[in-house]
């Protein structure tokens, strides 16, 4: 596992398709769900006619943790939900990546809404590292 600035990644030894069901199957275990899965390589097929290799943004969310800082931030809605991504890339692997948010939600400044970015992102890091 690896992270960057703003995400948490990892390349996997599985299909894309697999990448997903995994990744999927592992945020159900911490209390998340998927509530969108936009497919990028067939939404830029269809809109530009143009070749992305695989490329999905699944929008996750954990209720509790999301109601918890709808509570303290009105506008925080603008951070949620997190997105996972899994990917195909440069060299044909599969990359499945999540937002940090602890780094994007920090700007905030609101104690309540740290705190759930520390759990959060915890929750993350050990779905990503267990695929």
């Amino acid at each position: 596992m690896e992270n960057s600035k703003y995400s948490i990644f990892k390349v996997v030894s599985f299909s894309h398709e697999e990448a997903i069901q995994k990744v999927t199957e592992e945020l159900k275990k911490e209390g998340f769900g998927v509530l969108s899965d936009l497919n990028f390589k067939e939404i830029l097929k269809n809109k530009l006619d143009v070749d992305l290799k695989p490329y999905r943004v699944l929008s996750v969310c954990n209720p509790p943790s999301a109601y918890k800082i709808l509570q303290v931030e009105e506008q925080i809605g603008l951070f949620l939900p997190c997105n996972v991504i899994v990917y195909v890339n440069d060299s044909s692997q599969t990359v499945v990546a999540a937002i940090d948010p602890l780094p994007n939600m920090s700007i905030v400044g609101n104690d309540v809404v740290n705190s759930v970015a520390t759990e959060i992102q915890g929750v993350l890091k050990k779905v990503i590292d267990r695929l």
